[in-house]
């Protein structure tokens, strides 16, 4: 006899953030990875479900990269922008342009990956060649107004989505003609990538009216929550962790429920509904976190497998722990009967796969590994149960190391999971309204058996290691913390005082909002790309100095030294570029 294959749910979760690169004093963005990440990855990614009607994931869009889209297109509407790489398309007269803005184009155009964004393109790598001689004279003022109007609209041509590029008629003739690109090419290359970031997250709209997608948020700024509320909670799953000087974030239950709170308005606001679900940033949590999004309203979080690991070895003993891991593929629901939450864990395994293994097979050969890991997790599964696998990962910065911007791998791996005959597509409120549901009629799955298990407790980490020591216990990590709560006592005073105008409150507050994001603290460490480090170091600081300046304060002379220098200059890999990290050590 022939058993019936269980049927499985995989629960694609794709991570879209960016720290904010504004300059709250100047208005000017310091950076350009948001407008850039949002012509070549928003885009690609909501034309693959587009493109897929049977397709079904969930994204999670974090309420400050959404304030800088915004922005972005908000200005875009007046034909300018503050984003001093993205305006040079605009200017009319590259020939007589000054020489630091000369450097910023030969400094700022090859940030790329070379391997998959320069060296397919012929001009382009051509450009690159003449810019390594250049290097040489280390004179700027050799480059013509040519050359530098071909590298700024192939910058802008490498960092287009595959959809765009395929199908847009502007990007494909600036690519046919090659070179000689004329002012008015760059202006109407400006024109459309505007036109892009105001049309992104309408078609994100339209996808959850049709029921296709879920979007979930995330605490507005990005910070970690159980850092936020207790520094101690670093030390759950690392008992030796060094903790910054300062023992406890001033004020940091209030600050975590501020960054809820307007998290959900944002939400509200650009999606028409309030979000039942939640990716706390870096996919923190701990038991007073997860209670406090409980009471805020969310039915679902997710985080990381070793969160899981640690917290059912605490609380139920190594034998709640499978060698084929089943623990893993269910929710599990944790709180008493006055507020609880369902939680989803991150397969690490098949997540760090997409981010760092995939990109290197043929697509063919990786969809049809993908598939048969699921189906192997099927048939591993206890009769009567349902399998929920969680696949959570950066939904942006991973494409850049696949050929064509994983063009085929994501098309492949949508249309493959449609039509699996038992694998399906769900998203988590799917899923968590299935534990909730009590008859297939009330069910959104139909009679499929998922039961959420019961998670006595939580062990405080994130989806990096199951640990907080991606943010925390570096002398470098745990001085920017201490830099961050000197600043905080002093707003605190300030606030109090009553000298500051509301509106000068209201921008001193945005300020330290960005401070408090998880990014900075991500990046210091000798471990990381001495450029990226010192980028986000730079940034960091800029932003400490500015929230004293808008508390009319004199500026620390130690925001004047530099916090980290990181240790290299990566190895050109995913896992040497520094921006993602793999779930599992």
């Amino acid at each position: 006899m022939t058993l019936t294959p269980k049927k499985l749910y995989v629960c694609l979760y794709w991570h879209m953030h960016q720290p904010d690169y504004r300059d709250y004093l100047s208005g000017e963005f310091v950076l350009p990875w948001t407008y850039l990440h949002a012509i070549k990855d928003y885009t690609d990614m909501v034309y693959h479900i587009e493109q897929n009607p049977r397709a079904k994931v969930t994204f999670n869009y974090v309420p400050i990269l959404l304030d800088q889209l915004e922005e972005y297109a908000r200005q875009s509407r007046f034909g300018e922008v503050s984003d001093p790489l993205l305006g040079l398309l605009k200017e009319q007269d590259l020939d007589h342009l000054p020489t630091p803005k000369r450097q910023f184009i030969l400094d700022s155009c090859f940030r790329s990956n070379h391997e998959k964004m320069v060296a397919p393109f012929p001009r382009y790598k051509h450009l690159y060649e003449l810019y390594l001689k250049v290097q040489e004279t280390e004179d700027a003022s050799y480059v013509s107004g040519q050359y530098l109007s071909d590298l700024l609209v192939w910058y802008h041509l490498a960092w287009m989505g595959e959809s765009l590029r395929r199908e847009m008629p502007l990007v494909i003739a600036l690519m046919n003609k090659g070179h000689g690109f004329s002012a008015e090419d760059r202006c109407d290359l400006f024109e459309f990538i505007c036109k892009t970031i105001i049309e992104l997250i309408p078609r994100y709209r339209a996808l959850i009216k049709k029921g296709q997608i879920e979007v979930s948020t995330t605490p507005h700024y990005h910070p970690i929550l159980p850092l936020l509320l207790d520094f101690n909670s670093a030390r759950e799953a690392a008992p030796e962790m060094p903790l910054p000087d300062t023992k406890r974030y001033p004020g940091g239950t209030a600050r975590a429920h501020r960054h809820v709170e307007d998290a959900m308005v944002s939400h509200s606001e650009r999606f028409g509904k309030k979000p039942t679900g939640v990716w706390p940033a870096e996919g923190g949590v701990s038991y007073p976190a997860l209670m406090l999004l409980a009471q805020k309203g969310f039915s679902w979080a997710a985080t990381g497998e070793g969160v899981l690991s640690n917290s059912l070895r605490k609380f139920h003993g190594d034998q709640s722990l499978y060698h084929d891991k089943r623990h893993l593929y269910k929710p599990y629901r944790i709180g008493d009967d006055k507020a609880d939450i369902l939680c989803f864990f991150r397969d690490d395994y098949l997540s760090d796969k997409i981010g760092f293994g995939y990109s290197k097979w043929h697509s063919d050969n990786a969809v049809q590994d993908f598939v048969y890991q699921l189906e192997k997790i099927s048939e591993r599964t206890p009769e009567g149960e349902t399998p929920v696998v969680s696949i959570i990962l950066d939904g942006e910065n991973a494409w850049e190391y696949y050929p064509y911007n994983a063009y085929y791998f994501l098309s492949l791996l949508y249309q493959t999971l449609a039509d699996h005959p038992y694998i399906e597509m769900a998203t988590f409120s799917e899923v968590a309204q299935q534990c909730t549901a009590t008859t297939p009629d009330t069910k959104p799955l139909g009679d499929a058996n998922i039961v959420a298990a019961q998670l006595d407790g939580i062990v405080a980490g994130s989806w990096v290691y199951g640990t907080f020591s991606t943010w925390m216990g570096d002398p470098a990590k745990n001085r920017a913390w201490d830099l961050l709560c000197e600043a905080k006592q002093k707003y605190d005073l300030v606030m109090a005082s009553g000298v500051l105008k509301p509106e000068e409150q209201a921008a001193a507050e945005r300020q330290l909002g960005d401070c408090e994001g998880s990014d900075w603290f991500w990046w210091f460490g000798d471990y990381n790309p001495s450029a990226s480090v010192q980028s986000f170091d730079l940034l960091y600081r800029r932003n400490l100095t500015n929230l004293y300046r808008l508390l009319k304060l004199p500026v620390p002379e130690i925001l004047s030294q530099s916090i980290s220098k990181g240790g290299g200059a990566g190895d050109g890999s995913a896992e040497g570029a520094g921006a993602m990290r793999r779930g599992q050590e």
